[in-house]
């Protein structure tokens, strides 16, 4: 394994790929370093599926597309809809070969910039110094939670990053805090695997189940791309009613193949209300809820999405201290790059600054495409080695 390389690349999801692999095919030396999507394999039930379509994919040339994957391996658009998520690891390693990704699956276990090099400490005592570093952390460490839960003892509960298998849970009563796509997914899974009840709990009215167009967000994409620091640059009454626009069709729209795997005698939903309180035995727990109604489970479930915090990933406490972040989120400038010179980080933790596309797989090639780009910029600027190719 390489002890030096130009790009040191943190993390083997998504992003991190997208941002490998055009790095790559624009000449700069990169060393991708992480469990090959460690999160989406260990973390996401095996038999759930996207809400994401073909037209999605991994590759910032255009060319290794997710429909280039399904001409390839023979299957049309409407045999993988909607995409189980096995389907789409398998393209993400049709991508890592097709691009020739290797990853180091060493873990950083710290990261710090000594001399004007980032010097990367791995689990196996060795390090990698880098010019610059990508970090995609992804969502693992961000996962966000209610101030009560810890009323709920540890064995009775589980974010839905945690549970991933049901079995255990058959013939269980399940209450689900959140009223989202997880939550109500996570309420089919439970019904799939037998549960005996399953209460789902959040603020909001009760969702539509509808089939949607998440084509509305190809036009913020391009505009990213197009125009340096669009999203910024919006007025905020213009975020806003973009980030409402993704409220509805993301979050108040949910995908209507749920509906027949809920069973009305089995599931039941409770609009309008939230916990107030909690009050646990050795045999369950007892939750009252905002309109009176009292329900007793044996497992909360709790979908409650997740919450930028940079501070909770654990590699990059030797060098946040030269990180500006506000509200948990890094400040970055129109590359993606950190207050700390030669640092990128993209995906969930670049929402505050690019807007909420970035949240999602729909916007990999684009940060790769912005983030390389600023890299060569930059050492352009710098009068680096002429390894940093050309965007």
């Amino acid at each position: 394994m390489p002890d030096r390389t130009d790009l040191l690349v943190i993390g083997a999801g998504p992003y991190a790929y997208s941002a490998a692999a055009y790095a790559r095919d624009n000449g700069i030396d990169t060393h991708v370093v992480g469990h090959p999507m460690a999160f989406w394999r260990e973390q996401m039930p095996a038999d759930m599926y996207l809400r994401s379509g073909p037209g999605w994919h991994l590759d910032g040339r255009g060319e290794d597309t997710f429909q280039a994957y399904l001409e390839d391996r023979g299957l049309r658009p409407e045999d993988v809809d909607p995409i189980p998520i096995a389907v789409f690891l398998d393209h993400t390693e049709w991508f890592r070969e097709r691009k020739s990704l290797v990853v180091d699956e060493r873990l950083v276990t710290d990261l710090v910039k000594p001399d004007g090099v980032f010097v990367a400490s791995m689990d196996d005592g060795s390090t990698i110094a880098a010019d610059k570093v990508l970090s995609a952390p992804g969502i693992r460490h961000f996962a966000n939670l209610p101030a009560w839960h810890d009323d709920v003892p540890a064995t009775r509960r589980s974010h839905t990053s945690e549970l991933v298998t049901f079995d255990d849970l058959a013939g269980a009563r399940v209450v689900v805090i959140g009223g989202r796509q997880s939550a109500y997914e996570w309420a089919a899974l439970l019904c799939d695997h037998g549960a005996e009840a399953v209460d789902v709990v959040h603020r909001h009215g009760t969702p539509n189940f509808a089939k949607v167009s998440w084509a509305f967000v190809d036009r913020y994409v391009e505009e990213t791309v197009a125009h340096r620091g669009w999203w910024r640059r919006l007025p905020l009454e213009q975020q806003a009613e973009i980030g409402r626009q993704f409220w509805q069709v993301g979050r108040l729209t949910l995908e209507p193949w749920l509906v027949p795997r809920m069973d009305p005698d089995v599931v039941t939903s409770h609009p309008g209300s939230e916990v107030t309180k909690v009050q646990a035995s050795e045999r369950d727990v007892a939750l009252t809820l905002s309109d009176g109604t009292s329900l007793t489970a044996d497992h909360v479930v709790f979908a409650s999405g997740y919450k930028a915090d940079l501070a909770r990933v654990p590699y990059l406490a030797g060098v946040l201290d030269g990180v500006s972040v506000t509200d948990g989120f890094p400040d970055l400038t129109e590359g993606f790059e950190t207050t700390l010179p030669g640092l990128y980080i993209t995906g969930f933790a670049s929402t505050r600054d690019f807007g909420p596309f970035y949240g999602f797989t729909k916007g990999c090639p684009s940060a790769a495409r912005i983030a390389v780009t600023e890299m060569v910029r930059d050492s352009s600027r710098n009068r680096a080695a002429p390894r940093w190719g050309r965007v």
